[in-house]
């Protein structure tokens, strides 16, 4: 897993997330990226949206959603729909959280899914989750499924992708900022299982982030 620590994160992690894209659209006609939420990646995607790219080629979907009401501000969709789509003729694959039949919803979720993502936006929380692959949580050990349900974490129920859709992507872009996550950067750069995000593939992987990590 290559680190790439650097005052400027947005520029670096943009920059990163446009080539991946540009290069996949040299060789196929679309191009896939699944973006996380949180506040910590809205610099580097307000960047990316000024991208030269042909971006009507260009399939967006979610790395994770809160079951919460349409336009809700819990819900990821709702800043990405506000602050990025908004600027870019892509097409955008929300996650169908207000579906009645939850477990369903991720079924048909995962139908709309590439056979890999071109490239995987990732976050890390400071209890070491990832997506909504959060500590303890049964759908860490889903190996069957591409989007699976979460249980109950801070106050929501969340649909997620799961490590077999994340690791098969052809590349993974982790944005991480702040020195209390520094530990937690340690752990996922030596591929520790016992954090979430250490279970994700380090193959074709890079952090970007300000801080150098712990350990």
């Amino acid at each position: 897993m290559e680190v790439v620590v650097t005052s400027d994160v947005a520029l670096t992690a943009s920059s990163l997330l446009e080539a991946r894209l540009a290069a996949a659209l040299e060789d196929q006609q679309r191009a896939s990226i699944a973006l996380s939420g949180g506040s910590t990646p809205w610099p580097a995607f307000d960047r990316l949206a000024a991208a030269n790219l042909d971006w009507t080629r260009v399939d967006i979907f979610q790395v994770d959603e809160r079951v919460a009401p349409e336009h809700h501000p819990d819900r990821n969709l709702t800043l990405l729909a506000r602050d990025f789509m908004s600027r870019v003729p892509a097409d955008l694959h929300p996650m169908p959280v207000n579906e009645a039949n939850l477990d369903i919803a991720a079924r048909d979720y995962e139908a709309e899914l590439p056979e890999r993502f071109d490239v995987v936006h990732l976050g890390l929380g400071s209890d070491g989750h990832t997506a909504s692959l959060v500590p303890g949580d049964a759908v860490l050990d889903i190996e069957d499924r591409d989007v699976a349900m979460s249980e109950m974490y801070q106050g929501r129920r969340r649909m997620t992708l799961t490590y077999q859709a994340i690791n098969r992507a052809v590349s993974i872009v982790w944005v991480v900022t702040g020195e209390s996550k520094s530990e937690m950067i340690g752990r996922l750069v030596t591929g520790d299982p016992g954090i979430p995000a250490g279970r994700v593939s380090a193959d074709r992987a890079i952090v970007v982030t300000d801080v150098q990590p712990n350990g």
